[in-house]
């Protein structure tokens, strides 16, 4: 498989990812350049996942864009000879706590505004296996450092970009401009981010994983996050329950035909969504022939 992280210009936090790749990998530059900057290919790596050894069997590429991340709508593939199977965005994260963390999502814009990037009541796609890898990357090179101060969120799907034709996923450095220029956390997520593929080719090559798509609770989804961590579980979209009464079927459908790998259950924060909601989410998702779980279920 081939795999894209992808940096910008226009992030102080992915740029100082990107010069951890480059400090810490042996990454090598490659012909012809993408975005009008130059490509890089990872040469050699190795990680210990779980109790296994691997190796780079993928092909691993480094790209930097001008764009903004949320506003990059043309991978402009044609310019080079790669051909991504996934894209991992290195990316910042703002919030108006300005927490330290350090974050992973999908992707899109649940209904009729897109204010950041992407079309409105529109989902990029994504893969469930990758958003486990990396949430499991981040929580496990985040123990290795001092930053302790750091929280470990998966978030709900928001913000472009919807239009890309790869799955992808988001890994961020939050939150303020303080955390994005840290030395040690532009290590951790790089680092996580490198181990995230090669934890993805683990699940890949087990095939323990049940795969679902998530309703409920608010931005930051502690209950989805639990689930992933303890049980064989991966999770790609999740909706929170501001949008759910938006919900129709065109957007499940979405859904389901954006994730990379068969979704097995609807999974629903009982406990995050009110009557009201419930109803109706529940009376979209019995039309389609997917089991629905509660969270306190699984």
């Amino acid at each position: 498989m081939q795999f894209l992280i992808i940096t910008s210009t226009e992030d102080i936090a992915s740029m100082n990812m990107r010069d951890k790749f480059l400090k810490l990998f042996q990454f090598k530059q490659v012909e012809p350049k993408w975005h009008d900057n130059p490509l890089f290919k990872l040469e050699s790596y190795s990680s210990k996942v779980g109790k296994s050894e691997y190796s780079s069997k993928s092909e691993i590429y480094l790209g930097l864009t001008n764009s903004p991340l949320v506003h990059l709508n043309d991978l402009r593939l044609f310019e080079t000879g790669i051909d991504p199977d996934l894209l991992i965005f290195a990316s910042r994260h703002r919030s108006e706590t300005a927490r330290p963390a350090f974050l992973i999502h999908s992707t899109g814009n649940w209904w009729s505004k897109a204010e950041f990037g992407g079309n409105p009541k529109e989902l990029s796609r994504t893969s469930a296996l990758l958003i486990k890898a990396g949430l499991l990357s981040l929580i496990a090179h985040a123990s290795r450092s001092t930053l302790k101060q750091f929280s470990i969120d998966l978030e709900v799907s928001h913000h472009g970009p919807t239009l890309l034709e790869k799955p992808l996923v988001f890994m961020e450095l939050g939150s303020s401009e303080h955390e994005w220029n840290m030395e040690e956390a532009g290590v951790t997520v790089a680092s996580a981010i490198i181990e995230t593929i090669f934890k993805y080719s683990e699940f890949q090559e087990k095939k323990l994983q049940q795969i679902g798509v998530g309703f409920g609770g608010t931005h930051y989804a502690p209950q989805f996050q639990k689930l992933i961590i303890e049980k064989e579980i991966a999770i790609s979209y999740i909706c929170p329950k501001y949008f759910i009464k938006d919900l129709d079927k065109e957007m499940i459908e979405q859904m389901l035909k954006k994730n990379y790998e068969k979704v097995d259950y609807f999974v629903i924060d009982w406990k995050g969504v009110n009557s009201e909601e419930k109803s109706h989410l529940v009376t979209i998702l019995e039309t389609f022939n997917i089991p629905i779980k509660k969270t306190k279920d699984l």
